[in-house]
This record gives structure tokens, sequence and C-alpha cells, in this order.
């Protein structure tokens, strides 16, 4: 009988390099970049089925009931999610998993991957998973490294102790090094030496040997990690790592802390298409560009443009590129990107000089996610503002009440269970109602489709943090948003 492998997916990085579809209250992993599911989903569909246990989740708090909802839609239900009090890098985040994974499945096989990357063909790579299993029960360190088809400057790559075989099939092999993001001219060596790979920060081995190299190479790591997991707290169906020994350690990768200090090294090559979608320029040559060079997505025009991506989010809003060559514009109703293909690794920095400036679009999107469903501004001034508010079915808002805004709820979709201190009554679309300044209220949607209204808010203060709370199924606490 073969052995389960384990998927763990690391899923709290705030993707920068993709804004403004991604933001770090809703980072890329969750959107729909390529194809019908989120990368994230993607990725956890890819390591399921026969041969794969139920996936572990590493994550941030704010993310927590996104991976719910995300994984519900899929009828995945997760083996554990844990929550890391603030973000430390793969190293940590790796360490804490493994100790979890052991603690319930001793010396079990773990894959790591990261939740946002693109790999279409889940079939050729749950054969390079299989291919690589008996190195890693053999107490191997193992990663997978991509062929590549260019000069690539945006990943690290893997040296090869021998040349692949012509084919590149995922035939394991010693690793000799691990290879820094390279400039042009040294990625250019590396691609026609024929001995390396691009380095896609997948790892396959039991939690033995990754707990035996975390110390020997990076005891302070597995010292804290251990002891934050082993003060853990259970919040629903997740589990928090403690925050006083996380926040003693160091911010750094797994390749760093563990496999570039390893001796027991092994790469499997991959043959197939992969991206990690780093950068907008990335996005675009996944986007299928037609005979031009041209990517559309959305309510997108392109009139005599090459080599461009033209991406309208909203749907009442249309984007025309005239004589663009090599362009990137993305528009989003709140923020506007234009830059040259060239440059896309820059965005980071807009973001950083947004961020400075106060702005809100450097980190937050105009649609808020909240664990019963989502939120957007329709208008703001200042003593009002107007919410379009969506509710999952069965989904409920906090019992609460505010002490600076009265507030005005117009169903347009669907059946909402209205509490107003003692009243309970439901209202159907066209019908509304009012909740005084301090009432205790909650809003919950009984039936089976989604609940749609506009929220109307007056009062002196509007903000999301005037919630006095009494009862909430998500485990919040004072003060926490929805």
């Amino acid at each position: 009988m073969t052995q389960d492998i384990h998927p763990v997916l690391l899923c709290g990085g705030s993707g920068t390099r993709l804004w403004p579809l991604s933001r770090k209250s809703y980072p890329k992993q969750f959107v729909k970049l390529v194809g019908e599911e989120s990368l994230f989903q993607s990725s956890a569909l890819r390591l399921s089925g026969a041969g794969f246990a139920p996936p572990s989740i590493v994550t941030a708090g704010d993310f927590r009931f996104v991976v719910i909802e995300q994984l519900a839609a899929l009828e995945i239900a997760p083996a554990d999610i844990l929550i890391e009090p603030l973000a430390r890098n793969t190293a940590a985040a790796i360490c804490a998993a493994a100790l979890a994974l052991d603690a319930r499945a001793a010396g079990a096989l773990m894959l790591v991957a990261p939740s946002d990357h693109v790999i279409p063909d889940a079939a050729a790579f749950r054969a390079a998973v299989q291919a690589a299993t008996p190195a890693a029960l053999a107490g191997q360190l193992v990663t997978f490294g991509i062929r590549p088809d260019r000069a690539e400057t945006g990943y690290g790559w893997l040296e090869l102790s021998e040349k692949p075989t012509p084919d590149f099939a995922p035939v394991p092999q010693a690793l000799r090094s691990f290879v820094e993001k390279p400039d042009l001219a040294r990625a250019q060596a590396l691609l026609e030496g024929g001995l390396h790979l691009w380095n896609a920060g997948i790892f396959l081995f039991t939690t033995q040997t990754i707990l035996a190299a975390f110390a020997e190479h990076a005891p302070e790591v597995l010292a804290a990690s251990r002891a934050a997991f082993e003060a853990a707290e259970q919040d629903l169906s997740f589990t928090r790592l403690a925050a006083k020994p996380w926040q003693t350690l160091d911010d750094i990768s797994i390749d760093y802390a563990v496999m570039e200090r390893a001796q027991n090294l092994t790469v499997v090559p991959y043959n197939g298409a992969w991206s990690d979608l780093g950068d907008w320029q990335a996005v675009w040559r996944e986007s299928t560009p037609d005979h031009a060079g041209v990517a559309l997505s959305g309510a997108a025009t392109a009139l005599d443009c090459q080599d461009s991506l033209l991406q309208a989010t909203d749907p009442a809003q249309q984007v025309v590129g005239i004589g663009l060559n090599d362009i990137i514009v993305v528009a989003m109703p709140d923020a506007v990107l234009v830059a040259h293909k060239s440059r896309a690794q820059d965005v980071k920095q807009a973001v950083a000089a947004l961020k400075a400036k106060g702005a809100p679009q450097a980190e937050t999107l105009p649609r808020d996610y909240r664990p019963w469903g989502w939120y957007e501004s329709l208008a703001l001034g200042p003593r009002f503002q107007v919410k379009r508010i969506v509710v999952h079915p069965g989904a409920a808002l906090s019992l609460q009440s505010h002490h600076h805004r009265a507030e005005h709820w117009i169903v347009v979709e669907g059946t909402a269970k209205v509490t107003v201190d003692e009243t309970v009554k439901l209202i159907s679309e066209n019908q509304s109602v009012y909740i005084p300044l301090g009432a205790v209220h909650r809003m919950e949607n009984p039936g089976k489709l989604p609940l749609t209204l506009i929220e109307v808010q007056t009062g002196s203060y509007l903000g999301e943090d005037d919630i006095i709370r009494y009862e909430d199924v998500y485990a919040r606490g004072q003060g926490a948003k929805g």
C-alpha cells in the first residue's frame, strides 16, 4: 500500500507586483487571474485525489475565512489551517506545518507548494511528484526544477550534478547548488549551459527528514516554531500559532535556512508549463496573447497594439488602447496601472509610493471580503456612506450596535432575517428596515441564494471599527470589521 502524500499549501503572501488587482487585503492567490478558479483553488485541486491526503494550509489571520470559503466551493475539507501571527517567510511556515503534520502522522510524506503558481498539466506534475517519492522516503530533501525556456532574472535557479535527459524526464538526481536570481547575462549563460533549472520553491520530504534538517541547520527556527505550535490555540476550525515565540523568528526562506546548507538534496526536473505569476509580464504570457501579442481581459479594446496586456475588471468600464507596444494596462474602479512591460517588476515601488502618501488603494480593494460575504462602498460623503452588501446563503453578520451611526437596509435580491433590539422579522426584495443609532441588530440570510442589499449609513463617524459586538458565529473580537 502506497503512502499518502500530505500537501501543505503556503498562502500568506501579499503579491504586490500584481497591484492593483492583488493587494494586501486580498492577494493574488485568491484572485481568478487565469482560468475559472483562483490560483489557490487550482493549487488545491492539483494536489488532491488518489494518493493525496487532505491539505494543510498555512495562512494569515485575515485570510482564514477566504481559505475556508474557497475550499468549500471545491468540496475540499482541509486537514488543518495554521494561522501565522505575522509573516515570517517560508522557513517558519514550513517548520510549523511539519510539526503539526508530524504530531498527527509521524514520518508522513509532506509536499510543500506555494498557492499562487500556474501549472496547467496537473497530471504531469503529479507524475513528477510520484517519481520523487522514493527519494523522499529514503531521507532526501527533494526540490522540483522547471525546464527553463528563457533567460529569466526573476527566478532563482538550481544547478544540477549532470545534464537532464533530452526530454527532461522526472528522474531524480543530486542537486549541486542553489543560484540566486541572476542578472541577464548570467541568466543567459545558465540557460545555454544546460545544467540549470528554475527553482519552483516546491519540496517533498518526510516530516522526520525536514525536522532533522531544521535541528541541524536552523535549530533556532525549530525551537521557536515548536514553542509557537505547542502553545497554539484552537479558534473554531483554525490553529492559531502562539504570537510571542513566533515574533522571535527571523524572516528567512527555507532555502537560506536549510536547503543551501543540507547535503541530502535531490532535484526532480519538470518539463511541463509553469509560472509563478510573479508580475504582470508573466500574466501577459499566461493569458494567451493573439497573433499580435495582445492579451485582453474584460471590457478592453486594442487598436493597432502589439505585445501588450489590457485588463478591465469592471463590466461598466471600457478600456481602450491605441498604438501601444509592450505596455501593461490594468484598470480597476479605484486605481489604474499603466507600465512598460520591462518595468513589470517595479510595480512594488508604486505600491510603496502610494503607501507613503497614505492612499488606501495601496493595500485595500474597493470590495471588502468578510466571513459572511462581502461589501463595497458605492458613495461616501462627510456624514453618509452607501454600500452594496452580499451575504452568503446561511451566513449571518454579528449581533452588534454602533455608537455613531444609524443604518437603512434595502433588500434588492433574496430575503433577509433582521433583528432590531427585540424585533425579528423577514424582509424581502424591495422592502427596507431602519436601524436607529445604538440599536442592537443583526442581519442573516436564511435562504439558499445570495442576499444582496443596499445599506445607507448616516452619522458623525462611519469607520468600520465602530462596532460593539455581542454575538458572533465567527468568534471575532470587539472592533473587528464586519
